[in-house]
């Protein structure tokens, strides 16, 4: 198959203690401490979108909130693949995978501002705080690089 990568932008939102947001996602809800089950704010930009627009719009979709400042954008638009098996299926099936534009984000708010229950269609059933060094072990395997790379190189913002 060959399909274009979809582009994408993800937020690495860091709370005043320096941990980070993870949200588990809703169609996993038995995933309680598994890995796959746990991600980050992430999501497909418009076309002709601004990045830094777009992880704005995504966390408030996503969390419910965009009270956040960008403290950092990864240089480097990071890519994956989705397995085989998923193909044709995810990512409603015209995309081999996804390519992102990472954020680091400081977050003004209060906790209480985290909602996930404002989308229609939440993606995510509930959310913690976790130390930055943590994300590789709580992703899908395919994400599982590109989460690492971007807790080495945001490391200067974990508490």
């Amino acid at each position: 198959m060959d399909l274009p990568y979809r582009d994408n932008v993800g937020a690495v939102l860091f709370n005043r203690a320096g941990l980070v947001l993870v949200a588990r996602r809703a169609d996993l809800p038995n995933a309680e401490g598994a890995p796959g089950g746990w991600q980050l704010p992430q999501g497909g930009m418009d076309a002709g979108e601004d990045p830094a627009v777009a992880v704005f719009r995504e966390m408030e979709e996503e969390i419910g909130t965009r009270n956040a400042e960008i403290i950092a954008e990864h240089p480097d638009w990071l890519s994956y693949d989705l397995p085989s098996h998923l193909l044709g299926k995810a990512l409603g099936g015209r995309y081999r995978g996804q390519r992102q534009r990472w954020f680091a984000l400081r977050f003004l708010g209060e906790d209480a501002e985290i909602r996930l229950d404002l989308d229609p269609h939440p993606e995510f059933d509930a959310w913690r705080w976790v130390p930055l060094a943590e994300l590789p072990s709580l992703a899908v395997s395919f994400k599982r690089e590109i989460y690492g790379t971007i807790a080495r190189d945001f490391a200067r913002f974990a508490g």
